[in-house]
């Protein structure tokens, strides 16, 4: 006799939390670089939320934080994920995002796209379609 599956509930990807030494700095950062507002503060948390309606982020402030190495070295801290983020004009945008705090990663591997390390350094890559 087979089991079968329940039909699948409702689910949706609501928010990506992403843990750092100060939310606040994390939040400010990427406020500016997406155009977010910051929707909630609660001491070492923050939340902002996309508001054309897609996932939001979080930042949670954690004591124990290590910034991740990049591009990943054996025995150091690896990077655990990195946002995607899709601009018109790579350019521009690099430079926008080096004006509010962000870095340029020393490792570029492909010449498409910038790998730049945010405030806390969590890499995260600008392209263009």
């Amino acid at each position: 006799m087979t089991k079968q599956q329940p039909s699948r509930p409702s689910i949706r990807l609501q928010t990506v939390s992403i843990d750092c030494a100060d939310a606040a700095a994390m939040a400010d950062f990427y406020s500016s670089l997406l155009g977010w507002e910051i929707t909630w503060r609660d001491g070492g948390f923050v939340l902002m939320r996309d508001p054309n309606g897609g996932a939001g982020l979080s930042f949670q402030a954690r004591p124990d934080y290590t910034p991740p190495v990049w591009p990943e070295q054996a025995g150091q801290q690896e990077k655990m994920l990195h946002l995607e983020i899709r601009v018109e004009d790579l350019a521009a945008a690099t430079e926008y995002a080096l004006s509010i705090g962000g870095r340029l990663a020393e490792f570029q591997g492909r010449q498409d796209l910038h790998v730049m390390l945010d405030p806390a350094g969590h890499p995260f890559c600008l392209f263009t379609v």
